[in-house]
């Protein structure tokens, strides 16, 4: 009886033990490609809306589970946008245990949702997000993000294809850290 109770004790404190460990384990960062985007961006932009400038963020989020991006462009009158555009986005980003799979959720102000994943070659400098579903926009539209990563210096390219076409450039934004 003695030696059980001895053997139970010492089980319990190996379980113990371990279930410590499990939990105090840090667990991967399924979001490390998007690590050097954390941050305060600015910059400029230019496509189909005119020419403007951009104001981004990115942060982690709920700890750290999440990244999440807020964008204003601004587009002053122009012969391109006589009345001039004030654009604004929030997004979040997520890792997708089940699929393996950095997925991109992103809110227009216009009412348009688009839920992107992260394209499995994209090298860690450049990130390409396609959709997989467009919300309040016609059946068949396509958009694409791609994200070229320097030190300081970031360039997004957003991209529509209209149904059964390819991708045509819609805005390009060059944007310098500014925290």
């Amino acid at each position: 009886m003695i030696r059980s109770r001895t053997a139970l004790v010492g089980l319990m404190v190996a379980v113990g033990g371990l279930a410590a460990a499990a939990q105090t384990a840090t667990p991967p960062d399924r979001l490390a490609l998007l690590g050097p985007l954390i941050g305060k961006w600015t910059g400029t932009t230019e496509g189909e809306p005119g020419r403007g400038t951009v104001e981004r963020e990115y942060e982690r989020v709920l700890g750290a589970r999440f990244v999440q991006v807020k964008n204003v462009s601004t587009y002053p009158p122009q012969e391109k946008n006589p009345k001039g555009e004030r654009h604004e986005d929030l997004g979040l980003f997520s890792y997708d245990s089940a699929r393996k799979a950095i997925l991109f959720r992103q809110f227009h102000v216009e009412g348009f949702v688009n839920q992107y994943v992260l394209v499995p070659a994209s090298p860690p400098d450049r990130l390409v997000f396609t959709t997989e579903a467009i919300e309040n926009i016609p059946p068949g539209w396509r958009a694409r993000e791609t994200y070229v990563i320097g030190a300081d210096r970031l360039e997004e390219i957003f991209e529509l294809a209209e149904p059964g076409k390819d991708f045509a450039l819609y805005s390009r934004n060059r944007l310098t850290r500014a925290k």
